[in-house]
């Protein structure tokens, strides 16, 4: 299994930017679609952007369509998440996912590696 790090969260105003990375190492990413989800305090986890192995392809939620761009670099191994204009209601531990579908982002059992997550706080 792939081992992913996430990296770049933070705390940010209303409005703001911030770059999350996913850094992968024990495999190589560049055949899986990769996903980001986030996850806030009492809910439960949900998609936020699925990319395709080749990054020609993305899918976003609804909630932040026009907001983030998800884009990958196969050669380094990483996947970002640019997230702009950045609103209260998008706080929540944000993680990166390899190997799962692209365009309904579902979990492959025994398959789908996860990152340990990175926490992002927007403040109004």
């Amino acid at each position: 299994q792939v081992q992913l790090v996430e990296s770049g969260g933070g705390l940010v105003q209303a409005g703001g930017s911030l770059r999350l990375s996913c850094a992968a190492s024990g495999r190589t990413i560049s055949t899986y679609a990769m996903g980001w989800f986030r996850q806030a305090p009492g809910q439960e986890r949900e998609f936020v952007a699925t990319i395709s192995w080749s990054g020609g392809t993305t899918y976003y939620a609804d909630s932040v369509k026009g907001r983030f761009t998800i884009s990958r670099d196969n050669a380094k191994n990483t996947v970002y998440l640019r997230m702009n204009s950045l609103k209260p209601e998008d706080t929540a531990v944000y993680y990166c996912a390899a190997d799962v579908t692209l365009r309904t982002a579902a979990v492959l059992p025994g398959r789908t590696s996860w990152g340990q997550g990175t926490q992002v706080t927007v403040s109004s």
